[in-house]
């Protein structure tokens, strides 16, 4: 993979194999995978949202490429019809590569491929669905970003970039872990909340593999989330909550407070950490993480 005489070339994980007369210079990318590919040292030309993004770029998911004057062209499956012609946004921006995120290893996460397709352009779609670990996800962000800065040989099979901060920060995760009881949401507003099932998410899967007690929500529909009340969540015994943070999270107006007085009373001594479940795929991004669940625990 990489740039060499004959070209460019990288094989994603749907199997696609990229074969470029030159190396990509100008990216467009979904939020999360833009945000993972500036942390290793490439700055998408635009990014894009998701279904559940609005108009405005959610600034959890965003990384540091607002800081990085990166343009948001908003959630990428409006980028259709008009919107995705060659004077549409993307388009316009004159990207020679898209780079998006898949969970079931077939089809891009936020963009339609066909949009893609009618462009000329050609797609990288990496894997971070729940069969596949966390350092295979960061290994594989880090092979396309050291492609696109030609420097993949650089990286040995099965490393990545910031491979030692992850390693320091999981190291202080099992220093911490004790017995605390964990648990990982997301707002739903007043009546209902979504409570993470550990084993679909790859970094609570993770956390689980350094001896965190994650709590499973229980029996019911779902494979990422139990849909549930706060009485039901309140019942699983929080000591630390990780709380989803993005935008979408809880509905406007409602916040943390507007949760029933029965969730409030359960988590009155509970630690609380920001998780966002779309967190950027670079090392740093993780290790921030887990440092800061290493510090709930502790």
């Amino acid at each position: 993979m990489g740039a060499d005489a004959s070209g460019w070339e990288f094989i994603d994980d749907r199997g696609a194999v990229l074969r470029l007369a030159r190396r990509p210079r100008r990216v467009a990318a979904y939020v999360r995978a833009g945000a993972a590919l500036l942390d290793l040292g490439v700055v998408p030309v635009a990014v894009y949202g998701s279904g559940h993004d609005g108009a405005g770029l959610d600034p959890v998911k965003a990384g540091g490429l607002a800081a990085a004057g990166v343009p948001y062209l908003g959630p990428g499956r409006l980028l259709t019809g008009g919107a995705g012609g060659a004077d549409g946004p993307l388009g316009a921006v004159r990207a020679d590569l898209v780079v998006d995120v898949t969970y079931d290893g077939k089809s891009p996460y936020a963009i339609d491929e066909a949009v893609v397709d009618g462009l000329g352009l050609p797609l990288v779609a990496l894997s971070v669905g729940s069969d596949v670990v966390l350092p295979r996800i960061l290994e594989r962000f880090a092979g396309v970003a050291g492609a696109l800065r030609d420097e993949a040989g650089a990286l040995q099979d099965g490393a990545y970039e910031g491979g030692a901060a992850v390693a320091a920060a999981e190291a202080a995760v099992r220093a911490a872990v004790g017995r605390p009881a964990v648990v990982a949401l997301s707002g739903a507003g007043v009546e209902q909340v979504h409570v993470a099932r550990p084993p679909a998410w790859p970094e609570l899967a993770r956390l689980r593999e350094l001896g965190v007690r994650l709590v499973e929500p229980g029996p019911g529909a779902g494979t990422g989330w139990l849909t549930t009340d706060w009485e039901s969540a309140a019942a699983l015994g929080a000591d630390v909550v990780l709380v989803d943070s993005r935008a979408n999270a809880v509905r406007a107006g409602e916040g943390w407070d507007g949760c029933p007085a029965v969730w409030r009373e359960a988590v009155r001594g509970a630690r609380v950490v920001p998780w966002n479940p779309e967190t950027p795929p670079s090392a740093g991004a993780f290790a921030a993480f887990f440092r800061d669940v290493a510090a709930a625990l502790g």
